[in-house]
């Protein structure tokens, strides 16, 4: 069993290096404080881990093609795009704002869309839900994984295994974006230059997916 999570655990190491996980994940925490960038990563992982264990654990008794199956990459993909869309569209419609202010004489910088600035949990349960979209495309490969090591039997423990190993990178990776938040993003230009590139990449990798 030791062996197994070994296992299952690195494949969601290896799963979570996607460009699609980490795409995903920047165009979410981008511009986010440091307790929201981690927090918003952890979500799309645990998402991602749940949505993984639903859909396999609704196949495994039931035969499924793989062509039926590749459908997941189709909605990842689309997922990705249309947040690639939505960011560009952002972007050139001036529509992304920053405001600069002190807490507790620490200056604090905040980053939102539209025209007003409110505190809310929508970024919460969008990453949340990104993440639930997008394990339907790791539905296969865990599969295959599993087969390997477990006959094909979706054990919650396993999937545990796996939705810690794709936190561990997302999480890592989240430090990397709060590098970026902490370091780059001090101004309106820059905001901007990063979120289109962001927006530039979703587009290139989602459609990348879907040609793929």
């Amino acid at each position: 069993m030791e062996l197994s999570l070994a296992i299952i655990f690195w494949y969601g190491v290896l799963h979570a290096f996607g460009p699609d996980h980490l795409t995903a994940i920047a165009d979410f925490s981008i511009g986010k404080e440091k307790q929201k960038t981690l927090f918003i990563t952890m979500l799309f992982a645990i998402g991602h881990g749940l949505s993984l264990f639903v859909f396999a654990k609704i196949l495994e008794n039931i035969p499924v093609s793989s062509d039926v199956l590749a459908y997941g990459d189709v909605i990842s993909a689309s997922v990705i795009i249309a947040m690639g869309i939505y960011l560009l569209f952002m972007v050139f419609t001036d529509r992304i704002h920053l405001k600069t202010h002190m807490h507790g004489g620490k200056e604090h910088i905040h980053i939102w869309f539209g025209n007003s600035h409110d505190h809310n949990n929508v970024d919460n349960a969008s990453s949340f839900t990104m993440g639930l979209l997008m394990g339907i495309g790791g539905v296969r490969g865990m599969l295959i994984t599993l087969g390997a090591v477990n006959g094909g039997q979706v054990d919650l423990t396993l999937v545990a295994a796996f939705t810690a190993g794709v936190m561990l990178v997302f999480i890592s990776f989240g430090f990397v974006i709060l590098y970026i938040n902490e370091r780059l993003l001090g101004n309106i230009e820059n905001v901007k230059r990063t979120f289109a590139a962001a927006g530039t990449i979703s587009l290139i990798v989602g459609i990348d997916i879907l040609l793929g």
